[in-house]
């Protein structure tokens, strides 16, 4: 939403059209209307931004409204992940969260008035009857042998609808439009239907509920909702939705479309990634793995760089893909400037420091976060015994190998340059089970007066200290860039089965001992990583937010 990224977006120019008119006194009035029957993803993150930002910039109001017209699909726990997920991207609705239901009342009241204005009649065909009269937008479809009873048979019908005599599917309450109407919406949809499922905030109270179409813009409606933003599959919807508004002459509240997020690498109908979670492909619904807001925070994501996301993203009329390299970006961009540095080593191998005294340690300064010196620098020990990374060592390096091996000199972040002597490897396996290194007294970092030149520069952890962590390499969930556009339910073909590496044996410096759930880290040369939650005083847990560059292009590219 923010000007600084380019011209206003085509809703803004409504908005500043409508207020430099007058329209509504100039009010702006926006909503959020999540259907409860999953998470929300960064496709929803998009909507909320838009919302709340646009009512926000223009002095207005943002409601959160949760559509709870299916009482078989809806949970409360989904209402209360979804007020989490809008408090944590930085929003709040005040005192106006609303519900549909809270409409029930006056929803029933509006059926009643287009069956008395001769605009809906109860209609006792079964759903696949209803389906085969619509027919197709090509040709006109069929009336329904219900369509010409009298208002005080549709009336009672209703009634006896709402009071149980009815079995579910025996009758539903249409609305009476144009059968010939190339816009199969607005072929009689139905509008009421009977469900015996209790209601998770209504109890028994109903047996009939509103269609999501009937409920929408007269919810809208009621509320004084200005500006109604929607997606574009909404879009062959808008002429009912400003049908059912005309015919009950009610606030014209505007439906205005535009184009979802689709993120590559990825899936965003909430159908599919509830299989995933059901059939056990992700750990649920906040596997980091997932596109869902939960799933992202849980990996790592901050709430800034989400907004920045929707704000590179943009609001267009036309769908397209985006690139996940941008949301990436957007992430890294931001914990490049919050995120403190520690150092942690995945793959440990032991190095001894041969002309360090044994039992002898000394403190050094290391910086929190060159970005931001107002976080200022922490204290690490370094001594004789080390660990650094196994990939850190060559006995028989290529050129341009700026790392550690035998002769071969290489600085030690924050500490001093040494340089290698000798190594041991395991009889049984042939892996390098130590490596022996002198230090250099005088190259101490930021004393350094050796005139010895080391090209690389290792990060490390002193052995006696360090402390033990499970660290979790997270990677796209999907190998094909466009796993929505595989047929039906064969997307989970695709699925990336190194999409999590577990490491167990990473050892990291004692200050990440105190990190909290959610706090963020670049672990130096290995990328970004937060504190799982699910982290205890017992083991520590890391999960990686993002690499240090975005590596997956490169290795498409090859």
């Amino acid at each position: 939403m923010s000007e600084e990224r380019g011209s206003v977006n085509f809703i803004e120019q409504i908005v500043q059209h409508d207020i430099s008119e007058g329209k509504h006194g100039g009010r702006v009035h926006t909503r959020f209307p999540p259907e409860y029957n999953g998470y929300l993803h960064i496709g929803h993150a998009k909507s909320i931004v838009l919302n709340f930002e646009l009512a926000k910039k223009y002095n207005g109001l943002t409601n959160l409204r949760f559509d709870d017209t299916n009482p078989t699909k809806e949970s409360d726990e989904y209402v209360q992940a979804i007020k989490k997920d809008i408090r944590w991207l930085g929003y709040d609705w005040g005192d106006r969260e609303y519900y549909a239901s809270d409409y029930f009342e006056t929803l029933f009241e509006f059926a009643v008035k287009l069956i008395k204005s001769g605009k809906a009649y109860v209609d006792d065909s079964t759903q696949e009857e209803i389906s085969r009269m619509r027919g197709v937008p090509t040709a006109p479809g069929i009336l329904s042998p219900y369509r010409g009873r009298s208002e005080e048979e549709n009336l009672s019908l209703f009634m006896k609808m709402k009071e149980g005599a009815y079995k579910e599917g025996e009758k539903v309450l249409r609305a009476k439009i144009d059968m010939a109407s190339p816009n199969m919406h607005m072929r009689d949809p139905i509008i009421y239907r009977i469900l015996y499922t209790p209601h998770h905030r209504t109890g028994d109270k109903w047996c009939i509920y509103p269609m999501y179409d009937f409920a929408h813009g007269q919810s809208d409606s009621i509320e004084g909702i200005t500006h109604s933003l929607c997606t574009l599959e909404f879009e062959n919807h808008r002429p009912l939705y400003e049908w059912f508004i005309q015919a009950l002459d009610i606030f014209p509240s505007r439906q205005i479309e535009f184009a979802r997020l689709n993120l590559n690498y990825t899936v965003m109908s909430k159908r599919k990634l509830l299989n995933l979670v059901e059939e056990g492909h992700v750990d649920g619904w906040d596997d980091p793995r997932m596109p869902t807001i939960s799933g992202l925070r849980r990996r790592g994501y901050t709430p800034a760089s989400i907004r920045s996301f929707a704000e590179r993203v943009g609001i267009a009329k036309r769908a397209n893909v985006i690139d996940m390299a941008l949301l990436e970006f957007s992430v890294r961009e931001d914990l490049n400037k919050v995120a403190q540095r520690r150092m942690a080593v995945l793959d440990p191998v032991k190095l001894t420091i041969v002309n360090y005294p044994e039992n002898q340690f000394e403190e050094l300064a290391a910086e929190n976060n060159p970005e931001n010196e107002a976080d200022g620098s922490r204290v690490l020990q370094f001594g004789r015994e080390l660990y650094i990374e196994r990939e850190d060592f060559m006995i028989d390096p290529p050129k341009k190998f700026f790392r550690l091996a035998p002769g071969q000199s290489v600085r030690l972040k924050h500490a001093f340059i040494i340089t290698c002597t000798d190594f041991h490897t395991d009889p049984a396996t042939g892996e390098i089970s130590e490596i022996f290194c002198e230090y250099h007294p005088n190259s101490k970092s930021g004393e350094d007066n050796s005139g010895i030149k080391a090209k690389g520069t290792l990060h490390w952890v002193y052995a006696p200290v360090a402390k033990s962590a499970e660290v979790r390499l997270y990677d796209r969930l999907f190998e094909v860039p466009d796993p929505e556009g595989v047929e039906d339910m064969a997307y989970t073909n695709f699925l990336n089965a190194n999409s999590l590496e577990i490491i167990n044996i990473a050892k990291v410096e004692p200050a990440l001992a105190d990190a909290k759930e959610g706090e963020h880290f670049q672990f130096l040369r290995k990328g970004y990583f937060c504190l799982d939650k699910y982290s205890d005083g017992t083991k520590l847990i890391f999960n990686r937010t993002v690499t240090l560059k975005d590596t997956w292009a490169k290795m498409t590219d090859k």
